[in-house]
């Protein structure tokens, strides 16, 4: 039966394995309409309590998507890494029936610029990105880091001990190191956003911007 959606934060998650059905379930909890499609029963009943609407069915099949009423939803999100063939099947298929924005996940950069050919809009690479942040997380000094696919970044590191004393203005690390303060975390106090008067303490962390090389530079000042 079909299933139609006009709410424009509604998005139908293909292949339910660890990464669609995370997404899936944090969709959900963030109050997005979800529709789950997976062929495997198993999977399919192990999230019928965890989500609302959850189908098993071949996501490949255009009649099948059309069925469930796929084309009324916002986009799409195809979470099949290990079989190619369904992955990019599965994208043609949701290209053909008209969802205009479609994401999926890619194993390779092979199989992401199949997967781009084929109608996907927006490729991910889960696990290289997550390979990529933790190698920054274990072997420097960042806190936390999230990089974008321009070459610019975001960390949370310490506060360098040359800025320790002096306000931002004072210690010129733009200036000096070409990344921007963009926040200032102290311990058991808010987030306060950074300004040129903010004085920076000893045990401060430091949310910082700037070109990826930049901030990986700055941070291992820390």
């Amino acid at each position: 039966m079909a299933r139609k959606s006009s709410n424009p934060d509604s998005v139908v998650v293909i292949g339910l394995g660890r990464f669609g059905g995370a997404l899936a379930e944090s969709l959900v909890r963030l109050g997005h309409e979800v529709l789950a499609i997976d062929e495997n029963e198993a999977l399919v009943q192990s999230l019928a309590d965890k989500l609302t609407h959850v189908v098993q069915a071949d996501a490949s099949n255009n009649e099948t998507l059309r069925r469930l009423g796929v084309p009324s939803f916002s986009r799409a999100v195809v979470g099949i890494g290990t079989d190619i063939e369904a992955s990019l099947l599965t994208v043609l298929a949701l290209s053909e029936v008209g969802v205009k924005d479609i994401w999926a996940k890619a194993m390779s950069g092979r199989h992401g610029r199949l997967l781009q050919r084929t109608g996907a809009h927006h490729v991910v690479y889960p696990e290289a990105a997550m390979g990529e942040r933790v190698a920054h997380l274990v072997t420097g000094k960042m806190i936390d880091f999230i990089e974008f696919d321009d070459g610019f970044a975001i960390v949370k590191t310490r506060a360098p001990h040359e800025a320790i004393g002096h306000t931002l203005a004072q210690s010129a690390l733009r200036s000096k190191y070409g990344v921007t303060v963009v926040g200032v975390k102290r311990p058991r106090q808010d987030f306060t956003y950074a300004r040129p008067e903010t004085l920076i303490e000893s045990g401060d962390l430091l949310i910082v911007s700037g070109p990826t090389h930049l901030v990986e530079s700055f941070a291992a000042l820390g």
